[in-house]
């Protein structure tokens, strides 16, 4: 049973840095492209970040680059979100995401992963 679990979040004042992680489980995730989905109560759900199978290629919705970095340790299928100047626009349900398929960044980006976490919640005081 493929499963993805986050943890890390909690509540950070405005100006300060989280780290998410997520332990990837059940199958083989090293060719998988992994990324983070955000939403926010009364928002629609928001790419934030993906990055490839083997690391090299990262991207970032357009509200958290420059401030948010993407990685991943294929060796203890692990990706983390390190999250920094947080702000209370970034508070929200963050959710791993992961897709094996070939073009699988391109999926993930779209919102149309295979596998999905249960999320974990990020607060932001102001």
């Amino acid at each position: 049973q493929v499963q993805l679990v986050e943890s890390g979040g909690g509540l950070v004042q405005a100006g300060g840095s989280l780290r998410l992680s997520c332990a990837a489980s059940g199958r083989t995730f090293t060719d998988a492209a992994m990324g983070w989905f955000r939403q926010a109560p009364g928002k629609e759900r928001e790419f934030v970040a993906v990055i490839s199978w083997s690391g090299r290629t990262t991207d970032y919705g357009d509200s958290v680059k420059g401030r948010f970095t993407i990685s991943r340790d294929n060796a203890s299928n692990m990706t983390y979100l390190q999250m920094n100047s947080l702000n209370p626009e970034d508070a929200a349900v963050y959710y791993c995401v992961a897709d094996g398929r070939l073009g699988g960044t391109y999926y993930l980006s779209r919102g149309e992963a295979e596998y999905w976490g249960q999320g974990t919640q990020v607060i932001v005081s102001s």
